[in-house]
């Protein structure tokens, strides 16, 4: 049986053009022959509105992208989407565009036999205080009903001005609260009584394995794309990590 594929933590945007062209080889040549793609969250840089789709002033890469994975879709390989922390914004239009199926945050899916809870990650960082706290606000209706009614280009800068406030704030942190809590990861699989986890966001790709209520369990993390990329393959005979 083919594999179902994990991606996450591309990052794609205009200033990158070598891992954007990479993704569109690794749709062609590999996840064209996958079971499923799933892509855990922050597949852009940065989404600021589905209507990007349509304006002729934006770069092409937001249509490209969709289109691609539009054809993936149409190819029989089933794509479910996840919003990132970068891309929280992409839509209903998006996901009719590139045939995507948008998933919850959490999720559990079947994958291979194994009932896996799938997650963007950010939400086990829960000693980002700072950064819970504006995510909070970012997923409400009102912040983004508010950001969305504003034209393109006034939305462009926006986010532009958060990107390098992002950069100063998390270059300021100690590295150990930008990753996940044991704590909150324990949690979650306590939760939902499982006993995989795959995830991305803390770009540190690894298995863990770890022990919760008595069950012996697992946490993937994914690979970002910023210098090489990389995803996580499931198949019968278990998950593998490929880097490319």
């Amino acid at each position: 049986m083919p594999a179902t594929l994990f991606v996450s933590d591309l990052h794609l945007s205009g200033d990158r053009p070598a891992i954007s062209e990479r993704f569109f080889e690794f749709l062609r040549e590999r996840a064209s022959r996958a079971a499923a793609l799933y892509v855990l969250g922050d597949l852009f840089e940065y989404w600021i509105g589905d209507d990007e789709l349509e304006d002729q002033t934006a770069d092409p890469l937001a249509r490209r992208v969709a289109q691609a994975l539009g054809a993936l879709a149409r190819g029989g390989v089933p794509v479910a989407f996840m919003h990132g922390n970068r891309d929280f914004l992409v839509g209903e239009r998006f996901c009719e565009t590139s045939g995507a199926r948008l998933l919850a945050d959490p999720a559990v899916e079947n994958i291979a036999g194994t009932r896996t809870l799938l997650m963007h990650g950010d939400t086990l960082c829960t000693d980002d205080h700072d950064y819970q706290a504006w995510r909070k606000v970012a997923r409400s209706r009102e912040w983004q009903r508010e950001f969305l009614a504003k034209p393109l280009p006034e939305r462009r800068k926006a986010l532009q001005a958060l990107r390098e406030k992002s950069k100063e704030v998390v270059g300021a942190k100690p590295a150990e609260i930008m990753d996940v809590n044991d704590g909150a990861v324990h949690e979650a699989l306590r939760e939902h009584r499982l006993t995989r986890l795959v995830h991305g966001h803390t770009h540190r790709p690894a298995r863990h394995a770890l022990e919760v209520d008595g069950r012996l369990c697992e946490r993937w993390v994914l690979p970002d794309w910023y210098e090489r990329g990389g995803y996580l393959s499931i198949d019968d005979a278990g998950p593998r990590l490929v880097s490319f």
